[in-house]
């Protein structure tokens, strides 16, 4: 992971100090659209579920992958609480592993500009 390209989305942060990181504090919308329009891999949001809502309530997010973990916390976050809009999910594929977890593939239905 310490290899892998990372962008930093902070209003905060002055500068991030991780290998292979870049820190952006402006235009959400303007910077994801680059970065969609270039080669490469997926982009992948890891451990920010207020980034998450953020990117979905503007229709950034073209495919959703939900791990679904076989342990009950009884406490956290919720993934989807800040959802502006109810958004249809079609389910693609799904993967289960050995452990128990199950990877789930879905893509919006439809565009929030859509409805």
């Amino acid at each position: 992971m310490n290899n892998m390209p990372k962008i930093v989305f902070s209003k905060t942060l002055d500068k991030v100090e991780w290998n292979n990181t870049r820190l952006v504090k402006g235009n959400i919308v303007e910077e994801i659209s680059k970065l969609k329009q270039q080669p490469g891999k997926d982009l992948i949001i890891f451990g920010s579920a207020k980034l998450a809502s953020s990117l979905i309530n503007l229709g950034l997010i073209d495919e959703f992958r939900i791990m679904v973990n076989p342990v009950v916390l009884g406490k956290g976050n919720p993934l989807f609480e800040e959802i502006k809009d109810k958004i249809s999910l079609k389910l693609l594929k799904t993967k289960t592993f050995g452990s128990g977890n199950v990877l789930l593939y879905y893509k919006p239905d439809q565009k929030p500009t859509e409805r």
